[in-house]
């Protein structure tokens, strides 16, 4: 009994050395109390609401105007003049990145005789490159297998979502794109359509709604004239030019128009007096040096008058501009007739033809 007692009170010992020394070999640490968020005094309410990102906030059409390609008259070949005209219409969002790019080149002839009369037909029908497709006839010299417009809206692809210091700073190979992502894709020269894209940023203006951007272009060689014995022949390219913003409905947000008059003057020798290597300017840019002012009635400019024409479209579609009452041309609408007295047959046409070609 006894030594039954003795085991009992051994084991009774045993156990309780064994549960002190069973501690948890750590603590766990304290986890960490939640952090009061900080509040904040809410921001003073804007006046507007930002743009999102990626809308078109900004309109913008660049331009560069050349004649050097212009021929005189030779004992063995007749004159020709040749403008070309690179134009593109551009859609900026709030980040000045490119939403939407339209790119052509108005690349007209006007060839002579050898009495340095007219030859081409002044009342023809003159297309653009990109109008021109695949009758422009690029292909067969490409190196990729691809058409000057194919070639074009390559790279107006590409420039979506980019700045224009993005865009401009691509890197070159005897003028034609070196980026990695557009060898296979452009192999055109590009130094003007970056030029013309810097201009359509430079003088962009405010829109506010739009989601797409079109580029209408109008040629007309009409008013060109032959050599008379007291004056040389002269080559006249009208480049009737408007880039529009639409919204979702189809209604303007935006519009800016132009017009590149091109004058090609010949001597009675048939040589190209024109200075080919001279900046030349749109109607826009030569403001009030046009000379509009002192003929018109209403004391407006060429420029002023464009200007109250496309902010007069502004709210309203195509169909509704298209529309509009004229006399004689011009706007007979009473909220223009104080403003606008130019013809804008040619004008009506561009818009329309921008909204049709918008993305």
């Amino acid at each position: 009994m006894k030594k039954l007692l003795s085991l009992l009170l051994v084991l009774v010992l045993s156990m309780s050395l064994l549960a002190g020394c069973t501690q948890p070999a750590e603590e766990p640490a304290e986890e960490p109390a939640a952090e009061e968020p900080a509040v904040e005094e809410p921001a003073e309410e804007p006046a507007e609401e930002p743009a999102e990102a990626g809308a078109i906030v900004k309109l913008g059409l660049g331009h560069v105007i050349s004649i050097a390609k212009s021929a005189d008259a030779e004992a063995d070949k007749t004159a020709q003049a040749q403008s070309d005209v690179t134009v593109m219409a551009v859609g900026f969002d709030a980040e000045g990145k490119v939403v939407s790019a339209e790119l052509d080149v108005a690349q007209t002839r006007v060839a002579f005789d050898e009495n340095m009369v007219v030859s081409t037909d002044k009342e023809g029908e003159f297309k653009t490159k990109k109008e021109l497709g695949e009758d422009y006839g690029m292909l067969k010299a490409s190196g990729i297998g691809k058409e000057w417009f194919e070639q074009a809206q390559a790279l107006e692809a590409w420039m979506v979502g980019k700045t224009v210091e993005e865009i401009t700073g691509m890197a070159l190979e005897d003028g034609a794109p070196a980026e990695e992502d557009l060898v296979s894709s452009v192999t055109i020269g590009v130094d003007a359509y970056l030029a013309a894209l810097e201009q359509a940023w430079a003088e962009a203006i405010e829109t506010e709604g739009g989601e797409t951007v079109g580029l209408g272009v109008k040629i007309s060689i009409a008013k060109s004239k032959d050599a008379t014995a007291d004056a040389g022949a002269m080559a006249q390219v009208d480049n009737v030019l408007a880039a529009t913003a639409f919204d979702a409905e189809g209604k303007v947000t935006g519009a800016v128009i132009d017009t590149a008059q091109v004058k090609i003057q010949y001597d009675l020798e048939g040589k190209v007096e024109t200075d080919k290597e001279a900046e030349l300017k749109t109607k826009n840019e030569l403001g009030e040096d046009y000379g509009m002012l002192k003929a018109s009635e209403i004391g407006k400019e060429w420029y002023e008058q464009a200007a109250a024409l496309a902010d007069w479209m502004v709210g309203k579609t195509v169909d509704e501009i298209a529309g509009m009452a004229l006399e004689d041309g011009a706007p007979a609408e009473e909220d223009l007739v104080s403003s606008v007295t130019v013809g804008v047959e040619d004008y009506i046409y561009v818009v329309e033809e921008a909204y049709e070609v918008a993305k």
